[in-house]
């Protein structure tokens, strides 16, 4: 990995531009720990029989993103990117991804996210979550997705420390 060019939240911020600059950093973060590594690289298992890699993380993450901002806030029906049904862990087996298969659909989710949390007038816009039946703010949806990001950059931190630890070996 290259030097950090991770930009930190602002230690003085409104609610929203905190959450929004937490969410961006661990974004940052996700997309770091993938820095410099080959497709073959990105594809090695924590594991057997674990599917997670940090490509599967990547596509996951693609996921999460698309069904709490698409799904919730714009079209309740709008599939997911790789699972027919609503299976969040289909995306942990990247064995026929690569790089830009994976980041192509992570980036375009994440811009679209970004666009629907720009539009909204407030963090107490609501949006329907479709599994729950029940009704969602932006603020819940928000902190939801950047408790995500942190619980799986934290497997993040041992994947890659597993592939730096083979690269050359």
């Amino acid at each position: 990995m290259t030097g950090d060019q991770r930009v930190g939240p602002p230690s003085f911020g409104s609610e929203r531009e905190t959450l929004r600059a937490f969410l961006d950093y661990h974004r940052a973060t996700l997309a770091m720990k993938c820095e410099g590594l080959t497709d073959e690289e990105l594809k090695q298992r924590s594991m057997p029989p674990s599917t997670l890699s940090l490509l599967g993380l990547v596509r996951h993450m693609a996921e999460v993103e698309r069904a709490w901002f698409r799904r919730v806030f714009e079209d309740n029906d709008a599939p997911m990117v790789w699972s027919d049904e609503i299976d969040f862990q289909a995306a942990y087996d990247a064995s026929a991804s690569t790089r830009d298969e994976a980041f192509s659909a992570w980036e375009a989710e994440v811009a679209n996210s970004r666009r629907v949390e720009r539009a909204a007038d407030s963090l107490d816009q609501a949006g329907h979550q479709p599994r729950w039946g029940e009704e969602v703010s932006l603020r819940m949806v928000m902190v939801h997705v950047l408790l995500e990001y942190g619980r799986h950059n934290g497997h993040a931190d041992f994947l890659r420390e597993g592939v730096d630890g083979t690269v050359g070996a």
